[in-house]
């Protein structure tokens, strides 16, 4: 595997990495935050404006319209990530960044010009409608257990159902529903929509508080009633959904593990600062073992889990959807970032768990990211499955 970064992503990496400390680091004192915590549109609208004059606006999308290699992409996400606000300035935050890779892979043109442009331009946000409510019995890390259904009628089609844990659905612009097909050409399936929001069939009956705070419009439950769309702002083919959904969750669930990575090394950096002025016992904190081996492990991790993220980035470039080595890759890093977080907190002692510095909120969103887009046991249980798979394969052919 070539892991190498070419100099086009160092270059833009850099212009990234400079704006994020200069520009947007600042903006996490700023106060222009809902009550579930999370930076108001008019915030991030603000450092967008920012980032399109420092040339940074969805960097990892080239003025045509193509995208980085997935191991540019991570190189220029990690640095994006350096502040929880990063990738919302930059427009490589999720949902935005996995739904404008999705419908720039699946989209057709006229999709495209009216849908993903703006996205691109980071002048709307997006939500994708998957998740449903357990109470309901409907999908969650299961998707086959979707109850939210879609039927043809003329030249639209009527989506009904419930969603949950839709991130940023309020004050979304642009959203991908979910559903399943009721339609016989559709063989089961599941189909998915574009839809402009706000939409009155869309109604937001709920958005909790949750443990992290970095994503404009947190995580609200739906319930979707008689939804029209109309027949050409279908994504792809009829009963296609399910497979559309993994070309969107493979790549996004490596997107998060560059952003947080990067959130990581920036933790580091504040606990080390930290540990090497503070003293306690006539000497600094690093130079007490039970300090400095936390640092050190850190260290440790922060290089395999870049590791981990080049490794499955370059097999996704090779084409290959890479759904063993997504569930690989997000088990190990966010496993990983979760004791580089925690032990940062630990370090800093009574100054880690305060909002002092962005320590406790990165430990706060690593700590949600270990659930969503699959937790970790659910992946377990996949590669537990294939493990099962290729030895019973063995076995056959051994006779």
């Amino acid at each position: 595997m070539d892991f190498a970064v070419p100099d086009r992503a160092l270059e833009i990496g850099a212009r990234v990495e400079k704006f994020v400390r200069e520009v947007v680091i600042p903006y996490e004192k700023d106060g222009r935050r809902d009550h579930h915590g999370a930076p108001l549109d008019e915030m991030v609208d603000e450092m967008r404006e920012k980032a399109r004059a420092a040339g940074v606006m969805t960097p990892h999308i080239l003025p045509d319209g193509s995208h980085l290699t997935q191991v540019e992409t991570a190189y220029v996400l990690i640095k994006s990530g350096l502040s929880p606000l990063g990738p919302l300035a930059c427009n490589t935050m999720a949902p935005d960044e996995g739904n404008m890779y999705l419908l720039g892979h699946v989209g057709s043109p006229e999709l495209k010009d009216k849908f993903l442009k703006q996205m691109v331009s980071g002048h709307a946000r997006s939500a994708f409608f998957m998740t449903e409510p357990a109470d309901w019995g409907g999908a969650g890390s299961d998707p086959s257990m979707m109850k939210t259904t879609c039927r043809k009628d003329g030249n639209h089609w009527v989506v009904n159902g419930k969603k949950t844990f839709i991130t940023g659905a309020d004050g979304a612009k642009v959203g991908i529903v979910m559903a399943a097909s009721e339609e016989e050409d559709s063989k089961g399936g599941a189909c998915m929509f574009l839809v402009d929001l706000p939409d009155p069939a869309i109604r937001i009956v709920d958005v909790p508080n949750t443990i992290d705070t970095s994503m404009p419009g947190s995580h609200a439950t739906v319930e979707i009633e008689n939804l029209r769309v109309p027949a050409d702002q279908l994504l792809g083919q009829p009963g296609e959904g399910f497979k559309y959904a993994q070309v969107r969750l493979s790549p996004a669930r490596l997107s998060h593990c560059m952003r947080w990575l990067g959130c990581c090394i920036r933790a580091q950096e504040i606990a080390t600062d930290y540990a090497c002025r503070r003293e306690a016992f006539r000497k600094t904190l690093i130079d007490h073992e039970g300090v400095g081996f936390m640092l050190a492990q850190n260290k440790i991790d922060i290089q395999q889990a870049e590791l981990m993220i080049y490794w499955c980035a370059s097999v996704l470039d090779t084409g290959d959807l890479g759904t063993t080595e997504s569930s690989i890759s997000k088990v190990a890093v966010s496993e990983a970032l979760m004791r580089i977080a925690d032990n940062c907190v630990q370090v800093m002692g009574g100054t880690g768990v305060t909002d002092k510095t962005i320590v406790e909120q990165v430990y706060r969103e690593v700590r949600a990211f270990r659930i969503y887009d699959g937790p970790t046991e659910v992946h377990k249980w996949s590669l537990a499955k294939k493990i099962k798979r290729q030895w019973r394969d063995a076995q056959a052919q051994d006779g």
